[in-house]
Protein backbone atom coordinates (compact mmCIF):
# COMPACT_ATOMS: atom_id res chain seq x y z
CA UNK A 1 0.00 0.00 0.00
CA UNK A 2 1.11 3.66 -0.97
CA UNK A 3 0.43 6.64 0.24
CA UNK A 4 -1.60 7.03 -2.96
CA UNK A 5 -3.78 4.80 -2.64
CA UNK A 6 -5.02 4.60 1.05
CA UNK A 7 -8.58 4.97 1.68
CA UNK A 8 -9.73 7.92 2.82
CA UNK A 9 -10.22 8.71 6.68
CA UNK A 10 -13.40 10.12 8.40
CA UNK A 11 -14.13 13.89 8.04
CA UNK A 12 -15.32 13.95 10.89
CA UNK A 13 -11.77 13.06 13.06
CA UNK A 14 -10.32 15.60 11.04
CA UNK A 15 -12.95 18.18 11.90
CA UNK A 16 -12.31 17.19 15.46
CA UNK A 17 -8.34 17.40 15.05
CA UNK A 18 -8.97 20.75 13.75
CA UNK A 19 -11.30 21.71 16.55
CA UNK A 20 -8.54 20.71 19.28
CA UNK A 21 -5.84 22.20 17.31
CA UNK A 22 -7.99 25.56 17.51
CA UNK A 23 -9.10 25.35 21.06
CA UNK A 24 -4.90 24.76 22.22
CA UNK A 25 -4.05 27.62 20.20
CA UNK A 26 -7.01 29.96 21.82
CA UNK A 27 -5.31 28.49 25.07
CA UNK A 28 -2.13 29.23 24.68
CA UNK A 29 -2.91 32.90 23.32
CA UNK A 30 -5.20 33.59 26.62
CA UNK A 31 -1.84 32.41 28.95
CA UNK A 32 0.70 34.71 27.05
CA UNK A 33 -1.75 38.01 27.09
CA UNK A 34 -3.09 37.68 30.56
CA UNK A 35 -2.70 40.91 32.32
CA UNK A 36 -1.06 42.36 29.23
CA UNK A 37 -1.91 45.96 27.63
CA UNK A 38 -2.25 44.37 24.23
CA UNK A 39 -2.44 47.78 22.60
CA UNK A 40 0.85 48.92 24.57
CA UNK A 41 2.11 45.13 22.81
CA UNK A 42 1.03 46.68 19.60
CA UNK A 43 2.63 50.29 19.70
CA UNK A 44 5.97 49.22 20.79
CA UNK A 45 6.17 46.67 17.69
CA UNK A 46 5.09 49.54 15.67
CA UNK A 47 8.05 51.46 16.63
CA UNK A 48 10.21 48.38 15.41
CA UNK A 49 13.13 48.69 13.61
CA UNK A 50 12.99 48.80 10.27
CA UNK A 51 16.42 48.27 8.99
CA UNK A 52 16.48 45.08 11.71
CA UNK A 53 13.45 43.63 10.26
CA UNK A 54 14.62 43.40 6.73
CA UNK A 55 17.74 42.17 8.53
CA UNK A 56 15.78 39.65 9.92
CA UNK A 57 13.69 38.82 6.61
CA UNK A 58 17.02 37.65 4.77
CA UNK A 59 18.19 35.64 7.88
CA UNK A 60 15.05 33.79 7.81
CA UNK A 61 15.05 33.07 4.31
CA UNK A 62 19.28 32.25 4.73
CA UNK A 63 18.24 29.81 6.99
CA UNK A 64 15.41 28.08 5.30
CA UNK A 65 17.51 27.84 2.03
CA UNK A 66 20.26 26.33 3.78
CA UNK A 67 17.24 23.56 5.18
CA UNK A 68 16.20 23.38 1.00
CA UNK A 69 19.92 22.87 0.44
CA UNK A 70 20.10 19.95 3.46
CA UNK A 71 16.89 18.31 1.66
CA UNK A 72 19.04 18.69 -1.43
CA UNK A 73 21.97 16.25 -0.35
CA UNK A 74 19.18 13.88 1.82
CA UNK A 75 17.72 13.06 -1.68
CA UNK A 76 20.79 13.21 -3.53
CA UNK A 77 21.07 9.27 -3.56
CA UNK A 78 17.40 9.49 -5.25
CA UNK A 79 17.58 12.13 -7.52
CA UNK A 80 21.25 14.21 -7.63
CA UNK A 81 19.71 16.70 -10.14
CA UNK A 82 16.97 17.86 -8.28
CA UNK A 83 16.39 21.57 -8.32
CA UNK A 84 16.77 23.89 -5.79
CA UNK A 85 14.05 26.17 -6.63
CA UNK A 86 11.70 23.29 -6.17
CA UNK A 87 13.29 22.43 -2.97
CA UNK A 88 12.67 25.78 -1.52
CA UNK A 89 9.71 26.23 -3.23
CA UNK A 90 8.19 23.12 -1.72
CA UNK A 91 9.70 23.90 1.62
CA UNK A 92 8.24 27.35 1.89
CA UNK A 93 4.53 26.54 0.73
CA UNK A 94 4.84 23.62 3.56
CA UNK A 95 5.84 26.00 5.80
CA UNK A 96 3.00 28.80 4.82
CA UNK A 97 -0.04 25.66 5.25
CA UNK A 98 1.46 24.87 8.35
CA UNK A 99 0.73 28.32 9.46
CA UNK A 100 -2.87 27.82 8.90
CA UNK A 101 -3.33 23.58 9.46
CA UNK A 102 -0.37 21.81 11.41
CA UNK A 103 1.12 18.97 10.25
CA UNK A 104 -0.36 19.17 6.34
CA UNK A 105 2.58 21.23 5.72
CA UNK A 106 5.03 18.16 5.80
CA UNK A 107 2.51 16.05 3.42
CA UNK A 108 2.09 18.84 1.42
CA UNK A 109 5.55 19.72 0.89
CA UNK A 110 6.13 15.75 0.22
CA UNK A 111 2.93 16.00 -2.64
CA UNK A 112 5.13 18.80 -4.38
CA UNK A 113 8.36 18.08 -4.35
CA UNK A 114 7.26 14.85 -5.46
CA UNK A 115 4.77 16.43 -8.53
CA UNK A 116 7.73 18.39 -9.32
CA UNK A 117 10.73 16.20 -9.97
CA UNK A 118 8.19 13.08 -10.75
CA UNK A 119 9.54 11.38 -7.36
CA UNK A 120 7.24 8.99 -4.88
CA UNK A 121 5.22 11.25 -2.76
CA UNK A 122 5.97 8.21 -0.15
CA UNK A 123 9.74 8.59 -0.40
CA UNK A 124 9.67 12.38 -0.33
CA UNK A 125 7.74 12.17 3.05
CA UNK A 126 9.87 9.90 4.48
CA UNK A 127 12.58 12.37 3.66
CA UNK A 128 10.62 14.47 5.70
CA UNK A 129 10.03 12.62 8.96
CA UNK A 130 14.26 11.88 8.47
CA UNK A 131 14.60 15.95 8.30
CA UNK A 132 12.15 15.93 11.49
CA UNK A 133 14.24 13.74 13.30
CA UNK A 134 17.72 15.77 12.76
CA UNK A 135 15.62 18.86 13.65
CA UNK A 136 14.29 17.20 17.15
CA UNK A 137 18.21 16.24 17.50
CA UNK A 138 19.95 19.12 17.28
CA UNK A 139 17.13 21.11 18.99
CA UNK A 140 17.67 18.68 22.06
CA UNK A 141 21.54 19.93 21.40
CA UNK A 142 21.09 23.52 21.83
CA UNK A 143 18.80 23.07 24.65
CA UNK A 144 21.52 21.22 26.73
CA UNK A 145 23.63 23.96 25.26
CA UNK A 146 20.95 26.88 26.35
CA UNK A 147 21.59 25.09 30.45
CA UNK A 148 24.99 25.24 29.86
CA UNK A 149 25.07 29.09 28.80
CA UNK A 150 22.33 30.31 30.97
CA UNK A 151 23.92 31.76 34.62
CA UNK A 152 21.96 29.41 37.08
CA UNK A 153 19.28 26.63 36.19
CA UNK A 154 17.29 27.09 33.23
CA UNK A 155 15.48 23.64 34.95
CA UNK A 156 14.50 25.31 37.92
CA UNK A 157 12.49 27.85 36.14
CA UNK A 158 11.04 25.84 33.35
CA UNK A 159 10.79 22.23 35.69
CA UNK A 160 9.04 20.73 32.48
CA UNK A 161 11.69 21.42 30.26
CA UNK A 162 14.05 18.79 31.83
CA UNK A 163 11.29 16.12 30.66
CA UNK A 164 10.92 17.52 27.42
CA UNK A 165 14.54 17.38 26.28
CA UNK A 166 14.82 13.48 28.13
CA UNK A 167 11.66 12.69 25.47
CA UNK A 168 13.21 14.94 22.74
CA UNK A 169 16.53 12.61 22.96
CA UNK A 170 14.57 9.46 23.91
CA UNK A 171 12.36 9.94 20.46
CA UNK A 172 15.88 10.42 18.67
CA UNK A 173 17.38 7.39 19.90
CA UNK A 174 14.41 5.19 19.59
CA UNK A 175 13.34 6.25 16.17
CA UNK A 176 17.30 5.71 15.20
CA UNK A 177 17.28 1.89 16.95
CA UNK A 178 13.64 1.09 14.99
CA UNK A 179 15.52 2.86 11.15
CA UNK A 180 18.33 1.00 11.73
CA UNK A 181 16.49 -2.52 12.92
CA UNK A 182 14.19 -1.70 10.20
CA UNK A 183 16.50 -1.73 7.17
CA UNK A 184 18.66 -4.31 8.35
CA UNK A 185 15.73 -6.81 8.85
CA UNK A 186 13.18 -5.18 7.05
CA UNK A 187 11.03 -8.59 6.14
CA UNK A 188 11.80 -9.90 10.16
CA UNK A 189 10.73 -6.69 11.33
CA UNK A 190 7.74 -6.18 9.42
CA UNK A 191 6.17 -9.73 10.21
CA UNK A 192 6.93 -9.31 13.56
CA UNK A 193 4.65 -5.67 13.54
CA UNK A 194 2.23 -7.79 11.70
CA UNK A 195 1.78 -10.66 13.98
CA UNK A 196 1.48 -8.33 17.23
CA UNK A 197 -0.52 -5.57 15.96
CA UNK A 198 -2.93 -7.52 14.07
CA UNK A 199 -4.18 -8.74 16.99
CA UNK A 200 -5.76 -5.74 17.94
CA UNK A 201 -6.01 -4.05 14.66
CA UNK A 202 -5.45 -5.33 10.92
CA UNK A 203 -5.72 -1.52 9.98
CA UNK A 204 -3.54 -0.65 12.60
CA UNK A 205 -1.11 -3.42 11.23
CA UNK A 206 -0.91 -1.91 7.78
CA UNK A 207 -0.85 1.40 8.39
CA UNK A 208 2.33 1.28 10.94
CA UNK A 209 3.85 -0.98 8.51
CA UNK A 210 2.87 1.54 5.73
CA UNK A 211 4.47 4.50 8.34
CA UNK A 212 7.95 2.27 8.34
CA UNK A 213 8.22 1.84 4.88
CA UNK A 214 7.85 5.67 4.10
CA UNK A 215 10.81 6.00 7.21
CA UNK A 216 13.12 3.40 5.10
CA UNK A 217 12.71 4.39 2.06
CA UNK A 218 13.75 7.87 3.61
CA UNK A 219 16.61 6.76 5.83
CA UNK A 220 18.13 4.80 2.65
CA UNK A 221 18.13 8.29 0.54
CA UNK A 222 20.97 9.62 3.06
CA UNK A 223 23.33 7.59 1.56
CA UNK A 224 27.79 8.36 1.88
CA UNK A 225 29.62 9.80 4.73
CA UNK A 226 30.10 13.13 2.64
CA UNK A 227 26.09 13.22 2.71
CA UNK A 228 26.32 12.62 6.64
CA UNK A 229 29.15 15.47 6.90
CA UNK A 230 27.14 18.22 4.82
CA UNK A 231 23.94 17.44 6.16
CA UNK A 232 25.62 17.97 10.03
CA UNK A 233 27.10 20.91 8.97
CA UNK A 234 24.07 22.70 7.65
CA UNK A 235 22.46 21.42 10.59
CA UNK A 236 24.93 23.48 12.62
CA UNK A 237 24.23 26.35 10.36
CA UNK A 238 21.34 26.13 10.94
CA UNK A 239 20.85 26.63 14.18
CA UNK A 240 23.21 28.92 14.28
CA UNK A 241 21.22 31.24 12.21
CA UNK A 242 17.78 30.77 14.13
CA UNK A 243 20.41 31.64 17.08
CA UNK A 244 20.93 35.02 14.99
CA UNK A 245 17.14 35.31 14.06
CA UNK A 246 16.99 35.64 17.92
CA UNK A 247 19.32 37.99 18.40
CA UNK A 248 18.28 40.48 15.68
CA UNK A 249 14.96 40.40 17.70
CA UNK A 250 17.06 41.95 20.11
CA UNK A 251 17.91 45.14 18.22
CA UNK A 252 14.13 45.39 16.49
CA UNK A 253 12.77 46.44 19.13
CA UNK A 254 15.60 48.46 21.01
CA UNK A 255 16.12 46.13 24.16
CA UNK A 256 19.86 46.69 23.93
CA UNK A 257 18.91 50.06 25.67
CA UNK A 258 16.43 48.52 28.59
CA UNK A 259 19.67 46.00 29.54
CA UNK A 260 23.12 44.31 28.01
CA UNK A 261 22.39 41.16 25.55
CA UNK A 262 24.57 38.92 24.10
CA UNK A 263 24.07 35.99 21.64
CA UNK A 264 23.82 33.80 24.17
CA UNK A 265 20.68 35.09 25.67
CA UNK A 266 19.26 34.58 22.30
CA UNK A 267 20.79 31.03 21.56
CA UNK A 268 18.78 30.45 24.69
CA UNK A 269 15.73 32.00 24.49
CA UNK A 270 15.34 30.29 20.42
CA UNK A 271 15.87 26.78 21.97
CA UNK A 272 13.41 27.16 24.54
CA UNK A 273 10.75 28.76 22.49
CA UNK A 274 10.99 26.27 19.85
CA UNK A 275 9.46 24.15 22.43
CA UNK A 276 6.59 26.04 21.39
CA UNK A 277 6.59 25.89 17.40
CA UNK A 278 7.06 22.21 18.08
CA UNK A 279 3.51 22.43 19.92
CA UNK A 280 0.60 21.57 17.38
CA UNK A 281 -0.94 24.80 16.92
CA UNK A 282 -0.75 27.01 13.72
CA UNK A 283 2.65 28.43 13.17
CA UNK A 284 3.24 28.17 16.57
CA UNK A 285 0.42 30.74 17.24
CA UNK A 286 0.00 31.28 21.21
CA UNK A 287 2.43 28.51 22.31
CA UNK A 288 5.58 30.37 20.72
CA UNK A 289 4.54 33.88 22.12
CA UNK A 290 3.63 31.72 25.87
CA UNK A 291 7.16 30.28 26.21
CA UNK A 292 9.19 33.10 24.97
CA UNK A 293 7.74 35.48 27.01
CA UNK A 294 7.96 33.41 29.81
CA UNK A 295 11.59 33.10 28.87
CA UNK A 296 12.63 36.71 28.80
CA UNK A 297 10.45 37.71 31.85
CA UNK A 298 11.65 34.73 34.02
CA UNK A 299 15.10 33.86 32.69
CA UNK A 300 16.49 37.56 31.98
CA UNK A 301 14.03 40.47 33.96
CA UNK A 302 12.01 41.83 30.79
CA UNK A 303 8.68 43.28 31.40
CA UNK A 304 5.92 41.47 30.40
CA UNK A 305 4.96 43.80 27.73
CA UNK A 306 8.34 44.17 26.21
CA UNK A 307 8.82 40.54 26.34
CA UNK A 308 5.34 39.68 24.43
CA UNK A 309 5.91 42.61 22.08
CA UNK A 310 9.45 40.61 21.13
CA UNK A 311 7.57 37.30 20.79
CA UNK A 312 4.83 39.13 18.95
CA UNK A 313 7.10 40.65 16.23
CA UNK A 314 8.94 37.73 16.06
CA UNK A 315 6.25 35.56 14.88
CA UNK A 316 4.32 37.89 12.86
CA UNK A 317 7.49 38.71 10.78
CA UNK A 318 8.17 34.91 10.20
CA UNK A 319 4.30 34.14 9.43
CA UNK A 320 3.12 36.65 6.93
CA UNK A 321 6.82 36.27 5.81
CA UNK A 322 5.72 31.78 5.06
CA UNK A 323 2.47 32.62 4.04
CA UNK A 324 3.46 35.35 1.77
CA UNK A 325 6.16 33.11 0.02
CA UNK A 326 3.57 29.84 0.14
CA UNK A 327 0.91 32.05 -1.90
CA UNK A 328 3.45 33.29 -4.42
CA UNK A 329 5.52 29.46 -5.26
CA UNK A 330 2.41 27.83 -5.08
CA UNK A 331 0.87 30.00 -8.15
CA UNK A 332 4.15 30.59 -9.84
CA UNK A 333 5.29 26.91 -9.72
CA UNK A 334 2.29 24.65 -9.49
CA UNK A 335 0.20 25.35 -12.87
CA UNK A 336 -3.02 22.55 -11.47
CA UNK A 337 -3.95 24.49 -8.08
CA UNK A 338 -7.15 22.78 -7.44
CA UNK A 339 -6.22 19.05 -8.53
CA UNK A 340 -2.97 19.80 -5.80
CA UNK A 341 -5.32 20.29 -3.04
CA UNK A 342 -7.59 17.59 -3.22
CA UNK A 343 -4.03 15.48 -3.84
CA UNK A 344 -2.95 16.79 -0.42
CA UNK A 345 -6.79 16.79 1.54
CA UNK A 346 -6.35 12.92 0.47
CA UNK A 347 -2.56 12.28 1.78
CA UNK A 348 -3.56 13.93 5.08
CA UNK A 349 -6.69 11.86 5.82
CA UNK A 350 -4.52 8.87 5.25
CA UNK A 351 -1.38 10.14 8.25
Amino acid sequence: MTLDSHPSRSPIRRYINYVLTLLLTVVFVLIAFRDVDFGEVLKITSHASIFWIVILILSLYLSHFLRALRWKVIIRSVKPEAKLKYLFGALMVGYGVNCVVPRLGEVSRSVLLGKWEGLSRSSMFGTVILERMIDIFFFGLSLIIAGLLYNGSVYVEFPWLKTTLFALLLTVVLGTILLVVSVKFKTTFYRLIKFIIQKFSVNASEKLIHIFEMLVEGFSSLKGSSNYFISIFLSVAIMLLYGFNSYVGFFALGMEGIQPINFGMAWIVMSVSSIGVMIPTPGGTGSYHTIAKSVLVLLFGFADTISLAYAFLMHIVSYLLFIFTALIVFFLLNKQHENLIKVVETELSDL
